[in-house]
């Protein structure tokens, strides 16, 4: 095996531990993952407003002045949604090398119902000209 297939093979296995450390470390079930990252996802409603409330912890350093955009994708519907606020910002955390973010979307209440029951199974987040893809996490896949 040559020396580039040794860092790429040893760069996935460190990933790997990244997101399993994160989803042991943090007591609720993610919503998605990605190589390196977990989203975490739960719907609120404050003052008569609804919204998806995430949470991005991993390496990624998000950080924006003109929003989000949050599609969620199924079998057969795509559900995109707009972020709260137009900035937003990562925090470093006590592990090295971990980030968290934070990000609402604006959401219709008759709109949670129909995503419960729909099957999800990516998540893609955009941010300015980037895109960050997560999969559905199933707890039979992790």
């Amino acid at each position: 095996m040559g020396l580039l297939s040794k860092l790429i093979n040893q760069n996935k296995t460190q990933s790997n531990e990244t997101v399993e450390a994160i989803i042991k470390d943090i007591e609720n079930t993610p919503f998605g993952i990605s190589d390196t990252n977990v989203l975490f996802a739960g719907f609120d409603e404050i003052g008569g407003y609804f919204l998806l409330k995430t949470i991005i912890i991993g390496d990624l350093q998000l950080k924006s002045k003109r929003g989000a955009t949050l599609n969620l994708i199924g079998d057969s519907k795509k559900f995109e949604f707009k972020s709260d606020s137009l900035e937003f910002d990562f925090q470093p955390t006590e592990v090295k090398g971990r980030y968290i973010t934070f990000i609402d979307f604006q959401i219709e209440e008759k709109d949670i119902s129909v995503i419960q029951k729909s099957a999800i199974s990516n998540i893609e987040l955009q941010i300015k000209k980037s895109s960050i893809l997560f999969r559905k996490y199933d707890d039979l896949d992790a």
